[in-house]
């Protein structure tokens, strides 16, 4: 989502990075050629041959000691999440553990890769989970860490190599993880990280014929057209293309807990996840309102290395200007905190009120600290404005009554419901959406199994 020219020098090939709380560039990086894409891919299928061919138990001890250099480097790894994307450095620090943790769960996979034995007449009948070969993992900007490692630890486990290309505005995170898969043992070739620009490095990743899967979190145009050049090839492929998520208040719910506004400006809302359409009962419409706004006002926004803030900046200037553009004059405000003034990207908190609850802000991704509030009668009602737009990752119901929180769970059209919380992601469960957000799960105990193809070989045993 970010524009191109905010960070690519073309007369240099040079990317710059640049800090979001002071627009300051903190490093230049080197933007992968289309040759040099080639030449990753030529070592990463030679890689892959020997990685394959490793003893499970072997591929899951060398995982593990991965996990354990990331261990040893969390707060380096937080402290360049925080320069880089202006997370907080709690989350930083979270974000960096859940990569180890990954690789510690997908270890755990490797030696469980089982296939079946499958009852048949006149011989036996076996399936086996072969791995793909070379992996293509595009992360996006918001998650840089968590997202590497949810495509590239279960690839890696089910022993495939992986080229991974990180988002134009945070490569740093990703070079260094491939460094410390270097330092734990992995094999040269194996995880390799290919910093440049969508249209060129990661265009010639998706169409290298030897590239065998893609795996793309990002924005659905984008997603789009990786579809479109994947199916030439019928390569496989794993989507996730963002959300706008509801949050559905009943009158019987708790609504203080309900009213956390971290269901939208964690990560200044730059998370496909967020909870951006609450959707509140008419009967407790106006109390919720008066509990979010002094909500949202208590959120500390500021120097993400601080860690008494709450929410930091926007990724750069170009996210900056989208998400000003949907806030518009005629749109009443419910609630608004502060943000710093001066350099960096910075958007205060903000919850509307929009009349139309088809107006943009209302149904399309954001990717800001912006949340709209629109009342509902009954759960019918409840559900036809849940599902009111083409996305379907995630969502929330509040409700003190088991029987309904269970119907509108099974009701809303989204692959991540949580009743009572607003909890989305955990590595060892499935996480993936419906509609337009995306194609495929990623995480959870098959994780591993979507990087491999299954193979089924007959025995005759009669003469």
């Amino acid at each position: 989502m970010t524009d191109t020219a905010d960070v690519t020098r073309p007369e240099t090939g040079q990317l710059d990075v640049r800090n979001p709380a002071t627009g300051e560039v903190i490093a230049t990086v080197a933007a992968t050629r289309p040759e040099e894409v080639d030449a990753a891919v030529a070592a990463a299928v030679r890689a892959q041959r020997g990685w394959a061919a490793l003893a499970p138990g072997e591929r899951a001890r060398l995982l593990r000691r991965f996990a354990a250099e990331v261990d040893g480097r969390i707060e380096e790894l937080a402290a360049l999440e925080v320069r880089e994307a202006g997370h907080t450095v709690g989350n930083a620090r979270w974000e960096a553990g859940n990569v180890r943790d990954l690789l510690e769960y997908a270890a755990g996979g490797v030696e469980r890769l089982s296939g079946r034995q499958i009852p048949v007449a006149g011989g036996l009948d076996l399936t086996f989970h072969e791995p793909i070969g070379v992996v293509g993992v595009i992360v996006p900007w918001n998650f840089p860490m968590p997202i590497a490692a949810w495509g590239a630890a279960p690839a890696l486990a089910a022993g495939n190599a992986v080229l991974l290309k990180p988002a134009e505005t945070t490569p740093l995170t990703a070079l260094r993880l491939a460094e410390l898969a270097l330092a734990a043992g992995l094999p040269e070739g194996l995880f390799q990280v290919l910093p440049g620009t969508g249209p060129v490095t990661g265009a010639r990743l998706v169409e290298h014929p030897d590239v065998r899967k893609i795996v793309f979190t990002g924005s659905g145009a984008v997603g789009r057209r990786i579809m479109g050049q994947c199916a030439r090839q019928v390569k496989r492929l794993t989507l996730e293309l963002g959300g706008k998520s509801p949050n559905i208040v009943f009158a019987d719910a708790d609504l203080a807990r309900a009213a956390d506004p971290l269901a939208f400006v964690d990560n200044a809302g730059q998370d496909c996840c967020a909870r951006t359409r609450i959707l509140v009962q008419r009967e407790v419409y106006d109390r919720f309102a008066e509990l979010l706004a002094r909500a949202v006002e208590s959120v500390v926004v500021g120097d993400p290395a601080d860690p008494a803030t709450t929410m930091g900046p926007l990724i750069s200037a170009a996210q900056l200007r989208r998400v000003q553009g949907y806030v518009t004059d005629d749109l009443p405000v419910v609630a608004r905190g502060g943000a710093p003034q001066g350099p960096g990207f910075w958007y205060p908190p903000t919850v509307l009120a929009p009349a139309d609850p088809a107006a943009p802000v209302a149904v399309e991704e954001v990717f800001g600290p912006v949340a709209v509030l629109l009342p509902f009668t009954d759960e019918a009602d409840a559900l036809r404005l849940a599902d009111a737009t083409p996305y379907g990752l995630s969502g929330s119901v509040w409700t003190r009554d088991l029987s309904r929180a269970v119907r509108m769970a099974r009701g809303v059209a989204a692959g991540n419901l949580s009743v009572n919380s607003h909890s989305s992601v955990r590595y060892w469960t499935p996480f993936g959406g419906f509609k337009q957000s995306g194609l495929g799960r990623e995480l959870g105990p098959d994780a591993l199994a979507a990087f491999t193809e299954t193979k089924n070989v007959f025995i005759a045993t009669e003469e």
